[in-house]
């Protein structure tokens, strides 16, 4: 296998026997190469992961939320294996690997080299090589033109979930959404630091800024008397996590905090 090609295959599905578990339920699509993700099965793909020293936190996402970069394909080589969903590959349907959005969220995919578009279904994690955002199967690559020019740029937009892509319309209004409601709320918490001393609190608030990128909000809360001794601390919280569960899974498998609090505002 030449080198390029290692490259475009990596990324999708390195992660299929470290993510995939057993049983599937729902109907089957166009989009699909068998059955829908497990209720089960679709709450392990959320839990955070981590890939050559790289920890990634899967995300709820909204219709019309876009992302911009690098689209490779990947096909005959994993024709049948597992996906990271427990779905088997299959190269002929309209599916793909993404690192961070929801099994079965339903994406466009808008090559921005030719103009060329199709509409594919979330069912793998990857590309896990820099610079690129989603790896397209066969079928989805070649009407594409991936085939042809192996990787290039894409814009990717979410148009849908479980099967389900939204009409023009919905995808416009949720688009003109000043609230922008997602899936879940987001509105747990973990704390990750407590100081007497409010720089100390100001050093671990952006020092956990940087760790959760643009997904989490850091934020310092000042309380007093809480430890029993009178004096006033300066707690620092994580917060932004959709259920007490996804909170919990971050704690203790990206962030090594097993025992710290969750809260919910």
């Amino acid at each position: 296998m030449s080198k390029r090609r290692f490259l475009l295959l990596s990324g999708a599905v390195v992660l299929s026997a470290i993510l995939s578990l057993t049983g599937c339920s729902g109907k089957p699509d166009k989009y699909s190469s068998g059955k829908f993700t497990s209720a089960a099965r679709y709450k392990s793909t959320m839990r955070c992961y981590t890939v050559l020293g790289k920890t990634y936190q899967p995300t709820y996402v909204k219709v019309g939320q876009t992302m911009t970069g690098i689209s490779s394909w990947y096909g005959p080589n994993f024709h049948g294996k597992q996906t990271s969903n427990g779905e088997r590959y299959n190269m002929h349907a309209r599916t793909a690997a993404h690192k961070t959005w929801p099994m079965d969220t339903m994406v466009k995919v808008t090559n921005l080299q030719n103009g060329r578009s199709t509409i594919v279904r979330i069912n793998d994690r990857g590309p896990f090589v820099k610079g690129r955002i989603i790896d397209c199967s066969y079928a989805a690559g070649k009407e594409l033109g991936l085939d042809r020019m192996g990787i290039a740029k894409v814009k990717i937009e979410v148009v849908g979930f479980a099967g389900k892509v939204h009409s023009p319309q919905a995808i416009a209004k949720a688009k003109a959404s000043k609230t922008e409601a997602r899936m879940k709320l987001t509105n747990f918490g973990i704390q990750v630091g407590a100081f007497v001393r409010y720089e100390g609190a100001l050093v671990t608030k952006r020092k956990y800024e940087t760790l959760g990128g643009n997904k989490f909000r850091v934020v310092i809360k000042k309380a007093d008397g809480v430890d029993g001794t009178g004096r006033t601390l300066y707690r620092v919280f994580m917060m932004g996590f959709a259920s007490e569960e996804a909170a919990r899974d971050y704690r203790d498998n990206c962030l090594g905090l097993t025992g710290a609090a969750i809260i919910r505002n």
